[in-house]
């Protein structure tokens, strides 16, 4: 069972992860070259479909996690498991802002066509997806270099 864990856990992170590195480093820029009113709607509909798959993702990696933590036993686990928990739960809450409070105001700028509000708001969700990127960089260096530390 544990094998079975680890392969949904290493899935959601591939997701969650990955969709947030595809969307900074690649959909963004690429869709940089269209005015407001095109890009901006195309952001907020391919970011709308990443949250949904991160939601999913994010079930995935708690569940998994507390289940090798289960069976491994919480005091009996390695000091890096705790650590990567740690910085999951802070990326949660980073993605919860960026879901149920930027996502919303994103489309409510864009319903409304106010081009400025929504760039200010995508640029928000830029800049705190950026954060999360960086803590699932540090968490996937813990879970590979936690020996070392």
């Amino acid at each position: 069972m544990r094998d079975l864990w680890i392969f949904l856990h290493l899935i959601g992170v591939a997701v969650w992860i990955g969709g947030m590195s595809f969307a900074h480093f690649c959909l963004r820029p690429a869709a940089m070259q269209w005015p407001p009113p095109q890009r901006l709607p195309l952001m907020a509909d391919a970011l709308g479909r990443f949250f949904g798959q991160v939601s999913a993702a994010i079930a995935v990696l708690w569940v998994s996690g507390i289940a090798m933590m289960l069976q491994t036993g919480f005091a009996q686990a390695p000091g890096s498991w705790h650590a990567m928990m740690g910085v999951a739960l802070v990326m949660t809450v980073v993605f919860a802002v960026i879901r149920l409070r930027r996502y919303p105001r994103l489309r409510s700028a864009i319903s409304g066509a106010d081009w400025p509000s929504a760039g200010a708001a995508l640029n928000a969700i830029r800049v705190l997806v950026t954060v999360n990127l960086g803590l699932g960089l540090l968490t996937i260096a813990i879970a590979t270099l936690g020996r070392m530390i």
